[in-house]
């Protein structure tokens, strides 16, 4: 049943996420009501109107046959060890910065099951710094790893696509963020630092790029 839900989602989303029409029929329509009278005004708000779609763009991605997959476009902004959920193990997180020109739908880094989906209220600090660790957050929980999407300062809409007892493949889209944000993914224990395949400030793309061997 998850999967059916989940490939009807993804056939409505077409080009763009849902809810991207919503973000840009607000200015596209004052542009309609102001245009004829204040054509300069009109046009800026046709182009904030477009800037809400291609922010909400949502283009098909072909991963890699092997190693763990980038959650989110971006840059990577965090590569640290740290105590595992209820601290047993270490284990490695990586966090993936997205800026407002990149692509916010994020993507699932292995297959697996969905245990869990929970909402962690906090605040809005900047995604880029070192307070968004206390920022609102979605954890998107799987046996052996999680996912968690984090708002930043202007980017207070996380919105999931998974329900616990979905089954994911690699690759798949779990959820977007609306507005600028961080993803991370907190790796199993079995994956070290030795086999993190990326370093802070590299450039990384949703779905595709490789950021852990396996």
């Amino acid at each position: 049943m998850g999967g059916k839900r989940r490939a009807g989602r993804q056939r409505l989303l077409g080009r763009f996420t849902p809810g991207a029409w919503r973000y840009a029929s607000v200015p596209f329509a004052v542009a309609a009501l102001t245009g004829f009278w204040f054509p300069l005004a009109g046009l800026g708000f046709v182009l904030l109107g477009v800037g809400a779609l291609l922010f909400h763009r949502d283009p098909d991605r072909t991963p890699p046959e092997t190693g763990v997959l980038a959650p989110a476009d971006g840059r990577v902004s965090v590569v640290r060890e740290e105590s595992g959920r209820d601290g047993e193990g270490d284990r490695v997180r990586v966090g993936v910065f997205m800026n407002v020109t990149d692509v916010h739908v994020n993507r699932a880094p292995f297959g697996g099951r969905v245990e869990a989906v929970e909402h962690e209220p906090g605040k809005h600090r900047p995604a880029f710094s070192k307070e968004s660790d206390k920022n609102e957050k979605l954890h998107v929980r799987f046996a052996d790893h999680e996912v968690t999407l984090i708002a930043g300062a202007f980017a207070r809409r996380i919105h999931p696509y998974v329900e616990p007892g979905d089954e994911l493949d690699r690759g798949e889209r779990l959820g977007h963020i609306s507005f600028g944000s961080r993803a991370d993914v907190l790796l199993p224990e079995s994956v070290g630092p030795a086999d993190v395949a990326v370093e802070r400030g590299q450039k990384v793309r949703s779905g595709e790029t490789v950021i852990a061997e396996t």
